[in-house]
């Protein structure tokens, strides 16, 4: 037994991150995913169907009219009327009704196809739309560790292959491989009836050994494109993380190094796609050896047959259609089976990423947040780490009253904005329990929590949009004074009118058309909009200078009045009015109390009160001069 006042020891830290190893979903497995999406537009896919089965009886039947049409006209090819009227109106009654059947077959197979094409694509697009859109508010349900992890151009990349690659698989299977498959279906059946089974064998025979042969060596020279896929991802990646970082690049004079990193992704790639392209170029000349030997023994036994007088010269043109109409979509087998395969992956892809299990989510019937007119936050023996091996908090306990302001100031690394990730419930504990207004944060939906907290975060990164877009995502349908206002209070509203555009001036990429203090006063500017009962200032004026640092503080202080706030600061100075002060330290709360409370205490605050005070105080240097 545990001696008395003995503590327990803690449990191990679990890295919720580490994800399995995602098992390869087989293609079957893939396409059954997939079917719930299509299934929705049931009667669509049953109309699709049947009109490419009508387009393909029409195009069966070409050949067959064909026939007709050649031995009408052949000499001797059948017994027409005496006398000069008659055979007149027979030569040309018959040649031009089997013309007009002709032409009519062909618009027909022209006519179902788009048909089948105009009604399936409702059933495309809206599969392609819905897995798209599900991806992506599945990618924003993940973690916060997720996104740290994760490499944005090869994830984008991803999802932008998936979709298409829908559309692709969708495209190719229903519009190319089902047709052929009845196609052929057809055209053996009638080879069989009219004709003797030599005729049959061979068209099988070069059926299976083309498809054989494409089969077998696509699969083989699939790591190549996969291989192509991985390094063109990875280029792709390495190119956007570069563009993402160019202020840095820029003050490192690194463009040469960025280019040859790209260039050495490019030359992978580039070695690659050769090796893809060679073992193509292989496929297609094996492919049409087979077609081509086929196309001589069916032609040479035709020939033979109407030699023999077995056959007539409309059963050769009819079997030479045949083969030309069968062997053009065969042509293209290996190119369809190579992107039905590549399809398939890419989206499974797509559907693994969807699949990613989340590392923080709501339990089954949670309720959203309550009681939120004067909310008391509570940090309970909190313990939590981001890595098992590395403990970040260790036993924390404090709480903000309801309407009162408590900071927390520290070292760099001590775990002060570990704090406000686990309040927004971006992680999990490991031990210990986060309460607002008396309820266990992970008891209610992750929704309310964060509609109950509004923060200015230390590095505030902005949409590539507008000005008044960024004050007004802080409550979206805002009206214009409402986001004026918000301005106004964050000190930003005249710079704003200054500029050309106004409110409509874009921000550029993470804002990087605004300096630090601009930035980080639009971030003011949407939290005030939002107007939460909860605020967590982090480092909310760090990028400012003195005098917009004090007049902000004041607004601030405005802002926090009567709400529930967590401040973490670096300068003393601007939370000398907190109810109360946490010093924090490795992890742990060392000191706590009011402003003068620690500073009668000589402690760590003391001394840092010191030090900050000492700098502030210290006079600048004169610039030396010749």
């Amino acid at each position: 037994m545990r001696r008395a006042g003995e503590l327990a020891s803690p449990p191990p830290l679990s890295n919720a991150a580490a994800q399995p190893t995602p098992r390869k979903r087989s293609d079957w497995a893939t396409l059954a995913r997939l079917l719930p999406y299509l299934w929705q537009y049931r009667w669509r896919v049953l109309a699709a169907l049947a009109f490419m089965v009508a387009a393909k009886l029409a195009n069966v039947s070409v050949p067959l009219l064909l026939k007709q049409l050649v031995d009408s006209m052949t000499p001797g090819g059948g017994q027409l009327p005496t006398g000069g009227e008659a055979v007149a109106a027979a030569v040309l009654a018959v040649p031009v009704g089997l013309l007009l059947g002709y032409g009519l077959l062909r618009l027909s197979t022209s006519l179902f196809t788009e048909l089948r094409e105009l009604v399936f694509a409702k059933a495309t697009h809206g599969a392609a739309r819905s897995i798209a859109l599900q991806t992506f508010g599945h990618l924003h349900s993940l973690s916060l560790r997720f996104h740290l992890e994760r490499q944005t151009g090869g994830m984008t990349r991803d999802i932008e292959r998936g979709v298409r690659g829908i559309e692709s698989l969708i495209s190719y299977s229903l519009y190319s491989v089902i047709p052929t498959l009845i196609e052929v279906t057809l055209v053996l059946a009638i080879l069989a009836v009219k004709f003797d089974m030599g005729f049959v064998w061979i068209t099988a025979t070069a059926l299976v050994l083309y498809i054989g042969f494409t089969v077998s060596v696509t699969e083989w020279r699939t790591k190549f494109r996969r291989e192509a896929n991985e390094f063109d991802s990875a280029a792709h990646t390495r190119a956007v993380d570069s563009l993402l970082n160019y202020e840095t690049v820029k003050y490192f004079n690194n463009e040469g190094f960025e280019a040859k990193r790209y260039d050495e992704s490019l030359e992978r790639l580039r070695k690659s796609r050769l090796k893809s392209q060679s073992t193509l170029s292989m496929l297609n000349t094996g492919q049409q050896l087979i077609i081509a030997t086929a196309l001589v023994l069916m032609l040479w036994l035709a020939t033979r047959g109407v030699v023999e007088g077995r056959l007539t010269l409309g059963d050769l043109v009819m079997i030479n259609a045949f083969m030309i109409q069968l062997y053009i979509p065969l042509n293209f087998l290996g190119v369809l089976y190579r992107e039905i395969k590549q399809s398939l992956t890419d989206l499974d892809k797509m559907f693994t990423l969807m699949e990613r299990e989340r590392e923080v989510a709501d339990k089954p019937g949670a309720l959203p947040l309550s009681g939120l007119e004067q909310p008391t936050v509570r940090f309970e023996h909190v313990r939590f780490g981001y890595e098992p091996s590395r403990e970040i908090l260790h036993d924390v306990s404090f709480e903000i009253p309801a309407g009162k302001t408590v900071a927390v100031v520290g070292p760099s690394g001590s775990g002060k904005s570990t704090l406000a990730r686990l309040l927004f419930r971006f992680y999990d504990l490991q031990q210990g329990r986060i309460s607002i207004a008396g309820q266990d944060i992970r008891e209610v939906t992750q929704a309310s929590v964060r509609q109950a907290i509004g923060i200015v975060p230390q590095d505030t990164v902005l949409f590539n949009d507008t000005v008044e877009y960024n004050i007004a995502y802080g409550r979206p349908g805002a009206t214009r004074a409402e986001v004026e206002a918000a301005a106004r209070a964050a000190r930003i509203h005249d710079f704003i009118e200054s500029t050309p555009k106004g409110y409509q001036t874009m921000v550029g990429e993470r804002g990087l058309k605004l300096s630090g203090g601009e930035k980080q006063r639009v971030a003011i500017a949407r939290t005030l909009l939002k107007n939460p009962p909860i605020l967590i200032f982090d480092e909310a004026t760090s990028a400012l200078d003195s005098a917009n640092e004090r007049a902000i503080q004041a607004e601030l202080k405005s802002a926090a009045r009567y709400k529930t706030a967590l401040v973490i600061a670096h300068r003393l100075s601007t939370v000398v009015d907190a109810h109360e002060i946490l010093v924090m330290e490795a992890g742990r709360i060392i000191e706590r109390g009011t402003h003068p409370q620690l500073l009668a205490q000589g402690g760590r605050y003391a001394a840092m009160w010191a030090l900050q005070r000492q700098h502030r105080d210290q006079p600048q240097a004169e610039p030396s001069g010749e």
